[in-house]
């Protein structure tokens, strides 16, 4: 018999009935793991109300396959709706162990055409959902310091690391999460909690709106499955994250895209100028830039795609 690596793991999955979310479901499911299938059902741009049909579909898959799991229905960027999110793993499974916020929208457009709802929405949808519940798990595992082999796992993008010129709320969100990542490092280490990002590549009905994406042909998630864009190559990398073996991983960004698992380097201080005066002479700055900071151009640095 395999083993169960997330066995009585207690989990809360956001955008548990997506693409990828709930395919993570599943697969926890399947390793032992109890879970909260979380999901407003809502449409890919957050619009057009809940769905609870969705995520109690999901759940049924969990159960149907013999794991444990049970829904709930809101928006987990409203902070009341976030903390009775916490409150329902409590009650139903008396814990909490791991943290997933795999929900996201996408509101696309080019800088000079983005309407302010357009970003105002999706940076509320990843950024505050992602603070909201990561607020209210972090004041339950303080007050139960004794815990270890906490995890929080953030969803990012491509997008955040190196940019997308027609998804600036996206791209800006995602890189706010790599913030918040280190921010909870510092914060929550002492209470046995771990922060990692997931960068994933897969298709899903997100990246069906994609820019290279034939309107009118069918929708690449649709024939997704056993290719290098199947949704189900994501899982494995989250499914570790989520185990007690993962401990020395904090503050990390992994990739996931095709059949491989990367690891992103982090920013380091590439050069600098030093002044032994209280104040940098502007006229002295300008006259050693050539030959110091500029030495060597400034290559552009970014993740190019292709390479995670």
């Amino acid at each position: 018999m395999a083993t169960k690596h997330l066995e009585g793991r207690i989990c809360i999955i956001t955008g548990g009935a997506g693409g990828i979310g709930s395919n993570l479901c599943r697969v926890f499911g399947e390793q032992g793991a109890k879970i909260v299938v979380a999901d407003t059902g809502f449409d890919v741009e957050g619009r057009f109300g809940m769905d609870a049909s969705k995520v109690d579909a999901v759940v049924e898959e969990v159960r149907a396959a013999g794991g444990e799991a049970v829904p709930f229905v809101g928006d987990v960027a409203d902070m009341d709706t976030a903390e009775q999110m916490i409150q329902t793993a409590l009650d139903a499974f008396g814990g909490l162990d791991v943290l997933v916020c795999a929900h996201g929208i996408l509101r696309e457009r080019m800088i000079f055409n983005m309407h302010e709802d357009e970003w105002d929405g999706l940076v509320r949808a990843h950024l505050k959902g992602c603070f909201a519940p990561t607020k209210f798990a972090s004041i339950y595992w303080r007050a139960n310091r004794d815990g270890e082999h906490r995890r929080i796992i953030y969803f990012t993008s491509d997008a955040g690391i190196r940019g997308s010129a027609g998804q600036p709320n996206y791209s800006a969100a995602h890189a706010a999460k790599l913030g918040l990542m280190r921010s909870n490092v510092g914060a929550l280490e002492r209470y046995g909690v771990t922060t990692n990002c997931i960068a994933p590549g897969a298709s899903t009905r997100m990246t069906d709106r994609g820019r290279g994406v034939e309107s009118d042909a069918p929708a690449p998630s649709l024939s997704a499955a056993g290719t290098a864009r199947d949704p189900k190559n994501v899982a494995p990398i989250v499914a570790w994250l989520a185990s007690e073996q993962s401990d020395a991983a904090n503050g990390r960004i992994f990739g996931a895209s095709g059949h491989r698992i990367s690891l992103f380097s982090e920013p380091v201080l590439e050069r600098y100028l030093h002044f032994d005066e209280p104040r940098i002479d502007i006229d002295k700055l300008f006259e050693i830039w050539p030959q110091t900071l500029a030495a060597g151009g400034y290559p552009r640095n970014q993740i190019r795609p292709g390479l995670v």
